[in-house]
């Protein structure tokens, strides 16, 4: 007898062993019609999975919440037989599902086309038509080897070697196509549907080692039907537009160089766009009681080697030697500089929480080819604060900071967040007693503070876990930006202690914390859900002045000198070019404010405001347009 718990607590017996497909079967036929898979206590299987002792299940169906990334599988096999029946030549090595579809690496001599991945797709189509029944065999290890050697897949025949030898080497068959697969897999090709595209091909390596063989990665998108493709294409054509290295161009913010690879030359525009966030979030932590220091770049080995940086984050560091024969690194985090100022004099109990916070500059020596614009760089500025407090503090500083980084996010024009806990790496430093501790301390303030927050398992720092804090933009993509850990590790490692009620030496907790992450990287963020129309404070140029005819020139530059000295960044434009041309061309610009003045303007001292995307103007006084203009110019972290 197996007895089979449903989701609702409802049980169902059986008079012995029972497949996933049997038992949706017995609950009703459109279920069994619906079923993709089946979820046997805790773990994703086939349908066809027997179950054979007394367990959970659950139904997947294209509802489920695991049913995509299995169809997005089920994808990148489909894709990988339409290779070899097109290029019988090619070699197939892995395909997994990734967030937003799929990919397979390929060993082929010739290099794949925009015209092969359009045959590769309709090739697709046509397995899907087929319906073909996705089998699950398990194989002697010598036999799988001999298969794929036979057939010139050298690749898999290797891997075959590196499957532990307590797992059941387990290949998926449809048709008469087959590959080394885990699993599991929907029953066949056919539930898949029409909800795929494939996108683009780039290089990769076997195994992602650069030393090894280069390949070809197709990458494809999948989705649960053509109405959620035709959103995320619709998304990747809007993502396009938003691109923050093509505005960032076009607008004439910043610009990258070879010569300065991962580096960022700001133009005056885009540093003012970087100077009016970077005041902004000055201001935000003085009134939230921050500190605000600067630590050196460089800074001997030694002091990283006893934080742990050096063992965990060598490869990322840049080095260099003095003339003395020290080995000094450039500072890749603000942390062990901030433990530092900490040791410096004797804190007492009654000094904490210390909230101590810097625009640090670090440098990370990322590969070349990870780097992306803003979005990944070698050189940034992280809006970095670590407090230092005690175990009762850590739940109240939680709060606070939770508090903070949310309205941030809201004056930034973010009001979706989702939170992840990340618990322990399987790489990091302290003891199980100091993990299972921080890990305590860190849900019970999160959860005081209020907060949902779904578990990311083992993406904890090396010396702490943490919360990440998850924006979602404009047109629906997320973005992992502010982080809060706790961390007992640190200055244990580097002797920092204070003096407690019991004027004893204690060790801090040490709350190392970001709300931007990296400013760099948040202005990218920030292009792209703007479209680089940005609200008035924040602006590179906030108001331009145009004048109609050359005869009111002299009244264009005074307001302009008027508007500057009230603190807003503006130009005059005294072309000798149409009205209609100008505001054309800062409308392009994205220039928020067009203040337009001619000769009636001038003899009665108005202006006419021209908003960005607006049709309409209004006129005012000069004076009326001063007030009104600095008031709205001012930061939120102003009003």
């Amino acid at each position: 007898m197996v007895t089979i718990t449903l989701p609702d607590e409802s049980q169902r017996k059986y008079d012995g062993p029972v497949t996933g497909h049997e038992v949706a079967e017995s609950i009703g036929p459109r279920l069994a019609k619906d079923a993709l898979a089946v979820v046997v206590n805790g773990e994703l299987r086939d349908t066809t999975y027997t179950i054979t002792t007394d367990a959970t299940l659950e139904i997947v169906t294209r509802k489920h919440p695991a049913a995509l990334d299995l169809l997005r599988h089920d994808c990148a096999h489909v894709m990988a037989e339409a290779v070899q029946e097109l290029y019988p030549e090619t070699q197939v090595t892995f395909g997994p599902a990734t967030e937003v579809g799929f990919y397979y690496d390929f060993a082929r001599d010739e290099p794949f086309s925009v015209n092969d991945l359009e045959q590769i797709e309709a090739k697709m189509h046509e397995i899907i038509a087929r319906d073909e029944a996705f089998v699950c065999e398990i194989w002697d290890r010598a036999k799988a080897k001999e298969l794929f050697a036979s057939k010139g897949e050298k690749y898999k025949a290797e891997h075959v070697d590196n499957i532990p030898g307590d797992e059941d080497l387990t290949i998926y068959r449809q048709g008469d196509w087959l590959d080394l697969c885990r699993g599991p897999h929907a029953p066949s090709t056919g539930r898949i549907g029409k909800g795929f595209k494939l996108m683009k091909v780039s290089g990769a390596y076997w195994r992602g080692d650069k030393d090894n063989d280069q390949l070809q990665r197709i990458y494809g998108t999948c989705w649960l039907d053509e109405k959620q493709l035709k959103k995320y294409l619709q998304m990747l054509e809007e993502a396009e537009k938003r691109d923050h290295r093509r505005l960032g161009k076009e607008l004439g913010l910043f610009h990258m160089q070879e010569e300065a690879a991962g580096s960022v030359f700001w133009h005056p525009k885009g540093w003012a766009l970087y100077r009016s966030l970077e005041e902004y979030m000055r201001k935000r932590l003085e009134v939230g009681g921050y500190q605000e220091v600067k630590t050196p770049q460089l800074i001997d080995r030694a002091l990283w080697e006893a934080s742990g940086h050096w063992e965990k984050f060598r490869e990322d560091m840049f080095v260099a030697t003095s003339e003395d024969d020290r080995t000094l690194a450039v500072k890749p985090m603000n942390c062990p500089g901030h433990v530092q100022i900490f040791k410096q004099g004797q804190t007492s109990y009654r000094d904490l929480p210390l909230r101590m916070a810097e625009f640090g500059a670090c440098h990370r020596n990322e590969p070349s080819g990870a780097l992306h614009g803003l979005m990944r760089v070698r050189a940034f500025t992280q809006d970095d604060a670590h407090i230092f407090c005690t175990e009762g503090q850590i739940n109240s500083e939680t709060v606070v900071f939770c508090d903070l980084l949310k309205t941030v996010y809201k004056d930034l024009g973010f009001d979706e967040i989702v939170v992840k806990f990340s618990d322990r790496p399987e790489r990091r430093a302290g003891t199980d007693e100091s993990w299972d501790k921080a890990e305590a301390a860190l849900r019970e303030a999160v959860e005081e503070a209020g907060l949902e927050y779904t578990m990311n398992p083992g993406e904890g720092a090396f010396y702490g876990p943490k919360l990440e804090f998850v924006l979602k933009d404009a047109i629906g993509r997320d973005w992992q930006c502010g982080t809060l850990q706790v961390d007992v590790v640190l200055p244990e490692r580097l002797d920092a202690s204070y003096i407690g009620e019991d004027d004893k030496r204690h060790r801090p907790v040490m709350l190392h914390r970001a709300i931007l992450g990296s400013f760099e990287r948040f202005l990218a963020i920030l292009i792209e859900q703007h479209a680089g129309k940005f609200p008035l404070w924040m602006s590179p140029q906030q108001v331009v002045v145009a004048s109609i005819t050359t005869d009111a020139n002299d009244y264009a530059e005074e307001v302009r000198d008027k508007l500057k000295a009230a603190g807003l960044r503006v130009q005059a434009d005294l072309r000798n070019e149409k009205i209609n041309y100008k505001i054309r061309e800062h409308s392009l610009s994205k220039t928020p404010v067009i203040a337009v003045v001619g000769r009636r303007e001038a003899e009665e001292g108005k202006v006419a405001l021209r908003r960005l995307g607006g049709k309409n103007q209004e006129i005012m006084s000069l004076e009326e347009a001063l007030s009104s203009l600095t008031e709205e110019a001012k930061s939120p972290a102003e009003k």
